[in-house]
């Protein structure tokens, strides 16, 4: 739906900062104390000086603070300035899926069949069928062979065939690090694959090592769910309490071998890592045959994947996903790579009718784009999450995009998606859960994070102390600290402490006080460091 584009328009009486991308901005000394506030004469000026941190030295920023009523820019540095957004892209996967989906979408995981029925014994082959849910749980795989024991088949005489054509085959995004092949942030996508936990990580399983009964012994492992798909090689062992703990669990490049490897002193604490699979579609399969076994119905012939469901095959059972509204809640409150990429190529099915693909799905993304009021000409988009290092897009691009967002029917529901800054609960304060509090940014703003190794970003809304909302995008790069979160918070709090016509800067937390492992997303790891 094409909606009216509200503009950008640039009101600046202050503008100090030279437009050369990567000038470093310590010019600005500052007397007072750090973490204490002063009044300046402006806003620029307090951003600017928040900007001018040492931290930043030799790295690149670039940052649009606008009116959300009017869209009047109040300030701006390098806003034309294209850098990684890292997780601030899944902004533009989230909006484009509301618009281009609907916030009603749902997933449905079909099983079916070209056989007929004699007695207790299906003729022909049974197959499994994906649409690309990501929050696809083995009780779900239960639920629906649960279904096809209860209409009475005993015996399934040919093949199950795990249909994951709805995708093209294309497992892994541009550029992907290759040594994250394990980390359960970089997934392989499929149209079929099952989620371990209900943070739906989705492609993963979870392996727990904790030590054995006595030194020497091997530790205890355990794979959640329960299945064969994984062999473990456990080559670890326990030692006496007070021992080093180097436990180490890994998946070997190409197999579903994961080693546990290292050393775990008696009385240790457990060790819990979410591990890739290698070929999710696979892992879909193997949990449902196991369920379709666990409820009595055997499968005679092998799995076979790769294969479209012949035209006419017969339904049996089917599962739908939550609407898209509320998938959207651990896709963004967590930052889920998986389900940016499940959408983005889903929106590529929806859009042109051929298996989803990531080519398909970004043009879909841009065409929302362009209604949007932001120009896709000047982005560079190559996967949905944002994990790629050569995605590039600047402030006042997403700073368009949050504008105009406001205008749309499903805000509401997308703006809620959005992490809440000191909100203890997962599911609402997301990635910001710990950060800006004791503040007045506290329950107060929402917005996008984004981490990865020399680019940070926060993107989104915040009323300031006068009640007026605002809304901001700050992308950081190039900076050689492991985190210049403080500097993102900082202005932030600047932005809530401040009215229209008196801004406070706020001081950026100390060094020593700041986040100690800015690289990634606090959410990707295990358990979450938000």
């Amino acid at each position: 739906m094409s909606r009216p584009v509200r503009r950008v328009n640039v009101r600046m009486r202050h503008w100090i900062w030279p437009a050369v991308l990567g000038v470093a901005a310590a010019t600005l000394s500052v007397s007072s104390p750090a973490g204490a506030d002063s009044e300046r004469s402006g806003l620029p000026e307090a951003i600017d000086t928040i900007l001018g941190d040492p931290r930043m030295e030799g790295g690149a920023a670039s940052v649009v603070v606008a009116d959300a009523a009017s869209g009047d820019v109040l300030y701006q540095h390098l806003p034309s300035g294209r850098l990684m957004p890292a997780s601030n892209t899944k902004l533009l996967t989230s909006t484009a899926a509301m618009e281009r989906l609907g916030p009603d979408y749902r997933f449905t995981t079909d099983v079916l069949t070209d056989g007929k029925r004699r007695g207790t014994t299906l003729s022909g082959n049974l197959y499994l069928r994906g649409a690309g849910d990501p929050t696809t749980l083995a009780e779900d795989y239960g639920r629906l062979a649960e279904k096809i024991a209860d209409s009475g088949v005993r015996k399934v005489s040919g093949r199950l065939v795990a249909d994951d054509t709805r995708f093209d085959d294309r497992r892994i995004g541009d550029t992907w690090a290759g040594d994250d092949e394990f980390a359960y942030y970089a997934a392989q996508i499929s149209p079929l694959s099952v989620a371990p936990d209900t943070d739906y990580d989705t492609g993963t399983v979870i392996v727990e090592a904790s030590p054995g009964a006595k030194p020497g012994d091997r530790p205890k492992v355990s794979v959640t769910p329960k299945t064969d798909y994984v062999d473990v090689d456990n080559s670890a062992r326990t030692v006496p309490a007070g021992g080093e703990d180097t436990l180490t669990i890994e998946r070997e490049h190409g197999t579903n071998t994961i080693t546990v490897t290292g050393t775990v002193p008696m009385g240790g604490d457990a060790t819990k890592e979410w591990i890739t699979v290698w070929e999710p579609t696979g892992y879909a399969a193997a949990i449902f045959r196991d369920a379709l076994k666990a409820h009595g119905v055997r499968v005679s012939g092998p799995t076979k994947a790769g294969i479209a469901t012949p035209k006419g095959a017969r339904r049996l059972a089917s599962h739908d996903s939550m609407p898209l509204k509320e998938l959207m809640i651990p896709f963004m409150k967590l930052s889920n790579n998986m389900h940016a990429e499940n959408l983005t190529k889903t929106m590529g099915y929806e859009s042109t009718g051929r298996p989803g693909s990531w080519p398909d799905g970004l043009a879909a993304i841009g065409g929302y784009l362009k209604t949007a009021g932001v120009d896709p000409g000047k982005l560079r988009h190559v996967d949905g999450s944002g994990l790629s290092r050569k995605n590039n897009a600047p402030a006042d691009q997403l700073t368009e995009l949050l504008l105009s967002a406001q205008d749309e029917p499903w805000y509401a529901d997308w703006y809620k998606s959005l992490p809440v800054a000191c909100d203890p609960d997962k599911f609402v304060g997301g990635t910001l859960r710990t950060r800006m509090c004791g503040t007045p940014a506290a329950l107060n703003v929402r917005a996008k994070t984004g981490s990865l190794t020399g680019a940070s970003a926060l993107s989104g809304y915040v009323k300031d102390a006068g009640g007026r909302e605002l809304v901001f995008s700050i992308i950081l790069n190039n900076y050689m600290p492991s985190s210049v979160k403080a500097l993102e918070d900082a202005i932030v709090v600047t932005l809530a402490k401040s009215t229209e016509d008196r801004a406070v800067l706020v001081k950026p937390r100390s060094e020593r006080a700041a986040e100690p492992s800015g690289d990634l997303e606090c959410s990707w790891r295990k358990p979450a460091r938000c």
